[in-house]
Protein backbone atom coordinates (compact mmCIF):
# COMPACT_ATOMS: atom_id res chain seq x y z
CA UNK A 1 0.00 0.00 0.00
CA UNK A 2 2.81 2.42 0.86
CA UNK A 3 4.47 1.69 -2.45
CA UNK A 4 1.24 2.51 -4.23
CA UNK A 5 1.22 6.06 -2.82
CA UNK A 6 4.91 6.44 -3.54
CA UNK A 7 4.32 5.40 -7.15
CA UNK A 8 1.53 7.95 -7.43
CA UNK A 9 3.76 10.69 -6.04
CA UNK A 10 6.52 9.87 -8.52
CA UNK A 11 4.00 9.82 -11.36
CA UNK A 12 2.69 13.24 -10.32
CA UNK A 13 6.21 14.66 -10.02
CA UNK A 14 7.09 13.41 -13.47
CA UNK A 15 3.87 14.79 -14.95
CA UNK A 16 4.31 18.14 -13.19
CA UNK A 17 7.91 18.47 -14.38
CA UNK A 18 6.75 18.33 -18.01
CA UNK A 19 3.65 20.49 -17.57
CA UNK A 20 3.51 23.75 -19.53
CA UNK A 21 -0.10 24.73 -18.88
CA UNK A 22 0.09 27.71 -16.54
CA UNK A 23 -3.60 27.48 -15.58
CA UNK A 24 -3.17 23.94 -14.27
CA UNK A 25 -0.05 24.96 -12.37
CA UNK A 26 -1.99 27.86 -10.80
CA UNK A 27 -4.82 25.50 -9.80
CA UNK A 28 -2.32 23.17 -8.15
CA UNK A 29 -0.76 26.10 -6.30
CA UNK A 30 -4.20 27.24 -5.07
CA UNK A 31 -4.95 23.72 -3.90
CA UNK A 32 -1.65 23.65 -2.04
CA UNK A 33 -2.41 26.98 -0.36
CA UNK A 34 -5.94 25.91 0.58
CA UNK A 35 -4.48 22.90 2.41
CA UNK A 36 -2.64 25.31 4.73
CA UNK A 37 -5.85 27.04 5.88
CA UNK A 38 -7.08 26.09 9.34
CA UNK A 39 -10.51 24.43 9.16
CA UNK A 40 -11.67 26.71 11.98
CA UNK A 41 -11.54 29.64 9.56
CA UNK A 42 -13.91 27.85 7.15
CA UNK A 43 -16.79 27.08 9.51
CA UNK A 44 -19.71 29.34 10.38
CA UNK A 45 -19.98 31.42 13.53
CA UNK A 46 -22.85 29.18 14.63
CA UNK A 47 -20.63 26.09 14.28
CA UNK A 48 -17.85 27.81 16.23
CA UNK A 49 -20.26 28.74 19.03
CA UNK A 50 -21.57 25.18 19.17
CA UNK A 51 -18.05 23.75 19.43
CA UNK A 52 -17.10 26.28 22.11
CA UNK A 53 -20.28 25.47 24.07
CA UNK A 54 -19.46 21.77 23.87
CA UNK A 55 -15.96 22.41 25.17
CA UNK A 56 -17.33 24.50 28.04
CA UNK A 57 -19.87 21.78 28.87
CA UNK A 58 -17.15 19.14 28.89
CA UNK A 59 -14.87 21.26 31.07
CA UNK A 60 -17.74 21.80 33.54
CA UNK A 61 -18.68 18.13 33.62
CA UNK A 62 -22.04 18.67 31.87
CA UNK A 63 -21.88 15.61 29.67
CA UNK A 64 -24.12 12.70 28.79
CA UNK A 65 -22.88 9.13 28.97
CA UNK A 66 -21.91 7.43 25.72
CA UNK A 67 -24.89 5.06 26.04
CA UNK A 68 -27.34 8.00 25.92
CA UNK A 69 -25.61 9.57 22.95
CA UNK A 70 -25.66 6.23 21.17
CA UNK A 71 -29.42 5.95 21.72
CA UNK A 72 -30.01 9.45 20.35
CA UNK A 73 -27.63 9.33 17.39
CA UNK A 74 -27.24 5.62 16.74
CA UNK A 75 -29.30 5.68 13.56
CA UNK A 76 -26.76 8.06 11.97
CA UNK A 77 -23.67 6.13 13.04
Amino acid sequence: MDMDIQDKKIELIQWLSTLDDKSIIEKIMKLRESEKVDWWENISDQEKKSIEQGMEDAASGRMKPHSEAKKLYGKWL
